[in-house]
């Protein structure tokens, strides 16, 4: 096709697709992002983050149009998902759409690595145009510029990253800026070495010295990324399109990570500079989005824009998302965990749970998260948040931090080797007089191993239980004696011990009610009612050995009113531990609007809820009582501790969710490593598809299993490549090679019998 044929086709496309942008108010110019954060750093300080911390509202915000979709406070949480096909096969891709658009989706982005997934995207849009299909299409840039302004024409959004829109290939380089004599900005983030990727035999466009004295060089390289990303807003204002300034914590760009670290400063800041421009053309179509695959630094780096975007008198979307989350149980836990918590404090406009999955099967959770959302801020949960007592939790929750209480942990009964509580996380679980019966079957459910028929902890063994009545049998009671003896404390209510006393049991005891003599410590329940002297009194109880935060959520928020027990605990100087209990029925356990009580769907519930207090580094433990199995429930526990970023008990795999750049099948691979390498707590993984979610998206990853070219496999250390090269049916062996080289492998017969040792 000649070029003159080619533009008026991409414009006849165009003006078919054409939409009203509509404009946010203008506020006042972004100040200097070195002045303003030399500000806050002299203040320490970070203004409101939300409608309001103490009664759940959404956050205000304009509306973003993309194609006939509305984004914005006043329209409900839009659903999104991105496809996983090569968008160059232009039915494969069609068809995959209309299954997403049949699941549910609002919304599907498509990845366009190049001029020629730009041009095929424009096939891709005739066809479900004469099918009649009107669903809004996201393009997802990076690196290329000139395919961007090509994608203008063909989709209604343009995604862009603005850790690698103006840079390209990165290779790792350090730069020092030192702003007008004064310290770093940020010292709590080390300074590490950071990512530059420069395009093979050029130049990089942006030149620098490693030692530079001049932050007018920090100024300058703005300066360059306005040129180059002016032409592609002018466009997209030009033709009603919606842009996404998508941060991603993982691919941060050299100039950022030298002046702010690896931070979630650092995230906004990067997004900041690009939303100026946008401003500065008057454009205002766009959407945040904070992206990292640990749901900590997510909440914080979402948390810090939003209070910008206060302090600014901004209001633009959010699009939530918790990126590379994996797959199965853990994906669905950690997007819930980062996504919850967000969406309880009435955060978040769109979303979009990042499975290793089929796209189509990501709108289920994405949808269920979206109506949790609504329920955060429904109008009976508002009134039970407005029923919790005042207080003001600024000094004890940082909202960009995350900082756990120094607490005591009590001994077991029988050693000092065993507690009953874990110092990084403890999972409390339920269980009944019929779950005694089964002795070793008890045994299995509780994550414990046994030698000789006796058992002993492992590495994600339930910490303690809690029974609702001591049982008479002998059977029974033996069972009881020997997880006792193997370190599992056994709380039971002290109105039960006054009546059948229990030898070294932990009496749950209220309020100001008294140990029972027969009983080694307390647990202390506190149900968010107290006043504000009764969690003074209860801060302070010597025979207490922990709490257990059970909200009364007939009458309180939970989110709220436990905000409000920690509070008291920390600014009392409570030193003993507190567990949240997440207690659930038949009903309440259940999905949104009477769904359905399936333990896929309890997962994204059970993380929200949990979620929203565990990012704060509140709790320290979980006790979740449903109406589920308990080798389930103890399971999804420590799923929320790790995802919370507290306690490790299995290997940690982040992993992208595919998409038409994925060189290999992302869901057989992964779940080819997560089989070899399944047994090794305290290591993480990624497994990425190309390289644009490689050395980028692994954040904290140990090692790197990364897409190299089609057929091969890179392999990394940290951000550091290897190997490369590798055929793809050998990678997995030389991944666990290297993992051996690097002192980190256990043979998982070695494992057991190392804790038959212990046992």
């Amino acid at each position: 096709m000649r070029a003159s044929a080619l533009v008026g086709a991409l414009l006849s496309v165009s003006s078919a697709l054409q939409a009203p942008v509509l404009k946010a108010p203008r506020a006042a110019p972004l100040q200097s992002t070195i002045d303003r954060a030399a500000n806050r750093e002299k203040t320490d300080a970070v203004g409101r983050y939300c409608a309001d911390d103490k009664s759940p509202e959404r956050r205000s915000t304009s509306t973003v149009k993309v194609g006939q979709v509305r984004i914005g406070s006043s329209d409900p949480i839009v659903l999104q998902t991105m496809g996983t096909t090569d968008t160059n096969d232009v039915q494969a891709s069609v068809e995959q759409i209309l299954r997403c658009k049949e699941a549910g989706a609002d919304m599907v982005r498509l990845t366009v690595q190049g001029i020629g997934e730009a041009k095929n995207s424009l096939k891709i849009r005739e066809q479900l145009d004469a099918q009649g299909v009107h669903i809004p299409l996201v393009a997802d840039m990076h690196f290329n510029r000139k395919a961007a302004m090509i994608a203008c024409e063909a989709y209604d959004k343009i995604r862009v990253n603005p850790g690698n829109f103006a840079d390209g290939r990165k290779t790792f380089e350090e730069i020092d800026y030192d702003v007008r004599g004064r310290r770093p900005l940020f010292p709590r983030h080390r300074r590490v070495p950071v990512e530059r990727w420069t395009p093979s035999g050029r130049e990089p466009r942006i030149t620098r010295s490693l030692s530079t004295q001049d932050p007018q060089q920090f100024e300058d390289e703005r300066a360059y990324i306005e040129k180059t990303f002016t032409p592609l807003v002018e466009r997209c204002k030009e033709l009603g399109r919606a842009i996404r300034i998508g941060t991603n914590h993982g691919s941060l760009s050299a100039r950022i990570m030298s002046f702010y670290g690896d931070s979630a400063q650092g995230m906004v800041e990067s997004a900041l500079e690009f939303a100026n421009i946008c401003r500065k053309l008057d454009f205002h179509n766009f959407v945040f989005s904070m992206k990292a695959s640990n749901p900590v630094v997510m909440v914080q780096a979402y948390r810090l824009l939003a209070a910008t975007q206060y302090e600014l008198g901004w209001d633009y979307p959010l699009h939530l998302g918790v990126t590379e989350a994996g797959e199965g149980e853990d994906g669905r836990m950690k997007s819930a965990i980062g996504i919850g918590a967000l969406l309880a404090d009435g955060l978040g406009d769109t979303i979009r749970v990042s499975l290793t999955e089929d796209p189509e099967f990501e709108l289920e959770p994405c949808r269920t998260l979206a109506q949790l959302g609504d329920e955060a801020v429904s109008d009976a949960n508002r009134q039970k948040a407005q029923n919790v007592i005042e207080f003001d939790d600024s000094e004890t929750r940082p909202i960009t931090s995350f900082t756990r209480r120094e607490v005591t942990l009590a001994p077991s009964i029988y050693t000092d080797e065993f507690q009953a509580l874990h110092r990084d996380g403890s999972v409390l679980t339920a269980v009944s007089a019929t779950d005694l019966e089964d002795e070793q079957g008890l045994y299995a459910k509780l994550g414990m191993k046994t030698a000789v028929g006796m058992p002993f902890k492992d590495v994600a063994s339930s910490d303690s239980i809690v029974l609702s009545e001591v049982p008479s049998d002998k059977t029974q009671l033996r069972t009881l004696s020997r997880l006792q003896t193997a370190g599992v404390g056994v709380v039971v209510p002290a109105s039960v011990l006054a009546k059948t006393p229990l030898e070294g049991a932990i009496a749950l005891v209220d309020g100001g009610e008294a140990t029972p003599e027969c009983a080694r410590a307390a647990a202390l329940r506190l149900t968010g009612a107290e006043t504000d002297a009764e969690l003074k009194a209860a801060s302070q109880r010597s025979d207490v050995a922990f709490a257990i935060v059970d909200i009364d959520v007939e009458n309180l928020s939970r989110t709220h009113a436990a905000r409000r027990v920690f509070h008291h605990l920390k600014a009392n100087n409570c030193a003993y531990p507190a567990i949240l209990r997440l207690g659930y029925d038949a009903q309440t356990a259940r999905a949104p609007n009477n769904g359905p009580l399936r333990k896929d769907l309890f997962i994204l519930r059970m993380g929200m809820d949990g979620g929203s207090l565990s990012v704060d580094g509140l709790v320290d433990g979980f006790f979740v009582d449903a109406p589920f199995d308990v080798e389930f429930l103890r399971t999804a526990s420590f799923g929320l501790l790790q995802g919370s970023r507290m306690r490790n008990v299995k290997t940690e795999f982040v992993s992208c969710p595919s998409c038409g750049r994925t060189l290999f099948d992302l869901q057989e691979v992964t779940a080819q490593i997560s089989d070899r390498t399944g047994h090794l707590p305290g290591v993480t993984i990624a497994i990425m598809g190309c390289i644009v979610n490689g050395p980028g998206e692994m954040a904290d990853a140990d090692f790197g299993y990364v897409g190299g070219a089609p057929g091969m496999v890179d392999l990394y250390v940290g951000k550091t490549v290897v190997r490369s090269g590798i055929p793809n049916e050998d990678a997995c062996d030389a991944l666990v090679e290297l993992i051996k080289e690097n002192d980190r492998w256990v043979e998982p017969s070695e494992v057991e019998e190392e804790e038959l040792v212990e046992a």
